[in-house]
């Protein structure tokens, strides 16, 4: 406790912006940001950025975490058999998806942690987030702010030799600290530099294993990630917000007996940053790797669920 209570105060950006602020560090993206990066664009190369959003996808029922149910309530067949009500020949299709909003790719919004009963900018969390949802920082807030610079650190591929591995993927439990996080920036070059109002996005490699393997515990079991202690370096560093590839951003098991994830409980409520979480950087990273290039346009704007503390999205970089 003592810990995440100095790390908070070390980190906390309560008040920088203002009493009223419910945007946090995406206060670092400002216009001249958003113009530098889409400057970056040269090919108009497409990566998605989401994983797919299915039954098979990676949740097990934890805290009534399930994958997304797609349900069709019309279909071609009832074209067919003209039972639609519709004139002339005319059938169409509709169909209903139900699924917890941060059941795959997603941000978490900054009404979604408390630290010691307060939300982001020393709220209380009960006038904050109620029955009827978050009343104050809710993901709509957000709708059109995250477009940015995206840099990716590819810390699978950056420490493979350094650690022995037979593949590009870092192995469960190993904690990201902050020199990691400057060796990755130092062998990937100057393109991977981070700074104020980047969107930073750390690809472990987990993603990639699970594919091949099977989700089996990635849904909240073991997991490499960051460390608690490269907190300091991500608030030096101002960055808008920060997304892997794993399913809670930081390392599991936690660095802490009987904790829950601290670095979550330091970064969403103190620091106000927002955290992404099972995005798909697969493909991203490999185009990376072979044009050296590993910053972009990226495009990751939440949707605007009103009241909702989470989202999910399919963010895109822009080449």
């Amino acid at each position: 406790m003592e810990s995440i209570e100095q790390m908070a105060a070390e980190c906390s950006n309560w008040g920088r912006w203002g009493e009223d602020d419910v945007l946090g560090t995406l206060n670092f993206i400002d216009p001249g940001k958003r113009v530098e990066a889409a400057g970056l664009v040269g090919s108009g190369r497409v990566f998605s950025l989401a994983q797919a959003f299915d039954s098979e996808g990676p949740q097990n029922g934890w805290r009534r975490r399930t994958n997304p149910v797609h349900t069709m309530t019309d279909t071609g067949t009832d074209a067919e058999y003209g039972s639609q009500g519709f004139p002339h020949g005319f059938g169409g299709a509709d169909d209903v998806v139900s699924m917890p909003l941060q059941c795959s790719t997603q941000w978490d919004g900054l009404g979604h942690i408390f630290d010691r009963g307060r939300a982001w900018n020393g709220r209380r969390a009960g006038e904050v987030v109620t029955a009827a949802g978050d009343a104050v920082t809710g993901i709509e807030t957000a709708a059109s702010q995250i477009v940015s610079r995206g840099v990716l650190l590819d810390l699978g591929r950056a420490l493979e030799q350094e650690l022995g591995l037979e593949r590009p993927e870092l192995p469960d439990g190993f904690a990201i600290t902050a020199e990691h996080l400057e060796l990755a920036i130092e062998r990937q070059g100057p393109s991977a530099t981070v700074g104020r109002g980047d969107i930073l996005l750390i690809r472990t490699g987990q993603f990639t294993r699970a594919r091949r393997e099977g989700w089996g515990r990635y849904a909240g079991g073991p997991a490499p990630g960051l460390s608690f202690a490269s907190a300091p370096w991500l608030h030096r560093r101002e960055v808008a917000a920060v997304a892997t590839d794993t399913w809670g951003f930081e390392v599991r098991p936690n660095e802490f007996e009987e904790a829950f994830q601290p670095l979550h409980q330091v970064v969403i409520p103190n620091m106000g940053l927002f955290v992404g979480e099972m995005w798909n950087l697969d493909g991203w990273a490999e185009h990376c790797a072979q044009d050296g290039q590993y910053d972009a346009l990226l495009c990751a704007p939440p949707l605007p669920i009103t009241g909702a503390v989470g989202s999910p999205l399919n963010p895109l970089a822009i080449k």
